[in-house]
């Protein structure tokens, strides 16, 4: 039997995105994001909702586009950091000594470090309450090399992304269930 728990925001998993932006000085900046994901397929487009409170809100509002930097493992502390403080307080890639690099598609910043990158130009905000969410069409993806497969795809076992669960905490990824539009065919 199944127990009420009340109307929260909570859903599993959710991501552990840098979302990066300009300012209007054109200073490079970017916060740690959990509510986001895939939201069309044609156009490829991304969401990801931001409180008006934060600096990068202000940031895509002016400048129409972000960039989601995806973080493997190894980048979970820089994750963190980027997710406590105020761009408007600190220079955070200076900070944890990471790159800032001037996407050339969009006018945002990505980190440089993170294996996977999608660069989006902002196509429609909504206010929802306490949150905005972007929905952003994704114009180019870019991967290391070192996380692609034979065929030229990021394998996510390569990538190696963070997990963000709603009690607070970090994960890796777990062990392979089964291959998507196949396992339930199986009996």
């Amino acid at each position: 039997m199944k127990r009420s728990i009340g109307a929260r925001s909570l859903a599993y998993p959710t991501p552990a995105w840098l979302v990066g932006t300009y300012d209007m000085f054109g200073k490079a900046n970017a916060m740690t994001a959990a509510w986001g994901g895939i939201c069309c397929s044609d156009p490829p487009c991304i969401s990801v909702s931001l409180r008006k409170a934060t600096y990068s809100y202000a940031n895509i509002m002016e400048k129409e586009a972000f960039t989601i930097s995806i973080p493997s493992e190894d980048y979970v502390k820089e994750t963190d950091y980027f997710g406590i403080e105020s761009g408007k307080n600190v220079d955070k890639f200076e900070k944890m000594g990471l790159t800032a690099v001037k996407s050339d598609l969009v006018y945002a910043p990505y980190v440089e470090e993170f294996p996977i990158v999608l660069e989006c130009k902002l196509i429609h905000s909504f206010e929802l309450g306490l949150h905005t969410q972007f929905i952003g069409e994704i114009v180019d993806i870019k991967a290391e090399e070192s996380v692609l497969d034979e065929k030229g795809n990021p394998d996510i076992k390569k990538i190696r992304p963070i997990i963000y669960s709603p009690e607070r905490n970090y994960y890796g990824l777990g062990k392979l269930l089964g291959k998507a539009f196949s396992i339930g065919i199986e009996k």
